[in-house]
Parts: structure tokens; sequence; C-alpha cells
């Protein structure tokens, strides 16, 4: 296999309906991220082995960036000419992707954790694999009072 890089991401067209998320990328083609995301505050932790994507939208939720987490599957000519970004952590490592919006590997499992205020627009992570789909919206972490 050849080396993977990270990679900036662009800005992508974003649709969010009540079936899910559209996100269209730089070359014209559009992916669709399936159902209602579940809510949570603060951290979600995706299981070992999953493809983790993670979209932050603008302020009016149009326009977006979408960024996958280890993904050492795809050429970077691709994510390049999709306005896809990537980032890749070993074990133990943490890395802030935008203000508000910081991604870590816990072993094999991925953790992203949010504050959508600081990232000023909504965060979006989705896990999948080739037998389903889970999709999340972080919302700031639950006071503790």
């Amino acid at each position: 296999m050849s080396a993977r890089n990270d990679i900036a991401p662009s800005t992508l067209g974003v649709e969010l309906e009540e079936e899910g998320v559209y996100v269209e990328y730089t070359d014209g083609r559009r992916t669709f991220y399936n159902g209602v995301p579940e809510k949570v505050h603060g951290t979600v932790r995706c299981r070992p082995g999953k493809d983790v994507h993670v979209l932050v939208t603008d302020p009016t939720e149009t326009e977006g960036v979408l960024v996958y987490v280890n993904d050492r599957k795809t050429h970077d000519e691709i994510l390049e000419s999709t306005g896809v970004g990537r980032v890749l952590l070993d074990p133990g490592e943490e890395e802030e992707l935008f203000p508000g919006v910081t991604v870590r590997a816990d072993g094999y499992a991925t953790e992203v954790e949010a504050d959508p205020e600081e990232a000023r627009g909504r965060v979006f992570v989705f896990e999948e694999d080739e037998l389903g789909e889970r999709s999340f919206e972080l919302f700031a972490p639950e006071s503790e009072e």
C-alpha cells in the first residue's frame, strides 16, 4: 500500500434533510448519510475498524467541510479531487480538526469531541462499514451542575 497523507478539506455543499445529510463534492458528485443523527453531548466514541467521517457545517448549514479520520484506503488524489480532507492519527494521538472539534485515536477506536458553539456550526460524525452505518450530531457537553 502506498503512503497516505493528511489532506486539507475544501468547502462542500451540504443539505440537511429529514431523511439524512447530503454532501456535494467539489467534482459535482453527491453522497448521502442516511437517517436522523443521534444527539450526543460532548464526545462520541466510534467503534474500532469503522470508517469515521466528521462534517462541520457553516452557520447557514448550506456549506461545510468533511474530514475522513484514519482512512488509509482512499488515494490522496481522490480526496483532493472531491474536496474531502483526511487526518491520520496513531493510537494515543489527538488533533484539533477545527476550533471546537477534536479527534483522538484511543487504541483503534476514534473519539470525536465537539463544542458546536465554538465550531460556529453543526458537527456531525458518521461511522460506517459494509455492515451498516450510524450517525451522530454533537452538542456542547452538558454542564455538571
